[in-house]
């Protein structure tokens, strides 16, 4: 799927992921240190990536976090901030941060209420009582401007945010 405002090209999102050019539905979370997250307060300064994992600790999950983290100064020097997302517990996420150095936030979304406004569910990952797998980049003007969706392929998502930021700029 390629973006027409960027020329970009994006894996094409899952089957219920919401789409390049629509408006990103706001939201309102806590982070796991207690920081006080907005999309609104974002909007005109800062790009923002949104990625869901299935949960803290595990392989591909920590490759996908460890790949934002080692690309978080890159990312944060091109006005993006970047925010992890999965049904794990607050406690859990400050584990996983202190243990891997993330230096963004991550998000305790338990009852899978940003999930389901992100479309970021789907059929096996509701079983499993997790989140899908699945990155939004929001622009600065706050629509989505590229959507990264691979289970197992955690480089995509990074390296793919990493290519649609510099040239979002």
């Amino acid at each position: 799927m390629k973006n027409a405002a960027t020329g970009v090209l994006a894996q094409p999102p899952q089957e219920m992921a919401l789409r390049i050019g629509q408006k990103a539905p706001d939201f309102d979370v806590t982070s796991s240190s207690g920081t006080s997250l907005k999309l609104s307060d974002f909007i005109g300064k800062k790009n923002v990536v949104l990625y869901f994992y299935p949960g803290d600790f595990t392989l591909v999950c920590t490759r996908e976090t460890c790949g934002f983290r080692d690309r978080y100064a890159e990312l944060a020097g091109t006005d993006t901030e970047v925010i992890g997302v999965s049904v794990d517990s607050d406690e859990t996420h400050q584990r996983f941060a202190k243990e891997y150095n993330v230096p963004f936030s991550l998000v305790s979304d338990a009852n899978k209420s940003l999930a389901a406004r992100y479309e970021a569910t789907g059929f096996l990952s509701r079983l499993m009582g997790k989140t899908g797998r699945i990155t939004y980049v929001i622009d600065k003007n706050g629509y989505v401007a590229g959507v990264f969706d691979s289970v197992l392929r955690a480089s995509h998502h990074v390296d793919g945010v990493r290519d649609l930021v510099r040239k979002l700029g």
